[in-house]
C-alpha cells in the first residue's frame, strides 16, 4: 500500500445497525468515542440507522424506521386542514 495516501486514524471499526442490532466490522477513520467488543476484540463503534442488513432495497421488506420521529412531523406538517 502506498504511503501517505489513508489518514493517521485508518483502522478497523464496527459500525452498528440499531433498528436490527446487527454488527458490521471495516476500516474507516471516522470519529467515536465509544467501543463494541466483538469475538473478544474491542473495536471504536460507530451506530447507524439503517444498512443494508435493514435497508427495505436489499431486504425486499417494507418496514418503517423511524427514530427521531420524522415521519410524524412530516405528516403534522402536510396533512390537510379540513
Amino acid at each position: 500500500m502506498k504511503k501517505g495516501v489513508h489518514p493517521e486514524n485508518y483502522r478497523l471499526v464496527a459500525f452498528k445497525d440499531m433498528s436490527n442490532d446487527v454488527v458490521f466490522i471495516t476500516r474507516s477513520c471516522a470519529n467515536t468515542k465509544e467501543t463494541i467488543e466483538v469475538d473478544g476484540v474491542e473495536y471504536p463503534v460507530v451506530k447507524v440507522e439503517i444498512s443494508d442488513s435493514s435497508h427495505p432495497f436489499y431486504t425486499g421488506k417494507m418496514k418503517l424506521v423511524d427514530t427521531a420521529g420524522r415521519v410524524d412531523k412530516f405528516y403534522q406538517r402536510y396533512k390537510k386542514n379540513k
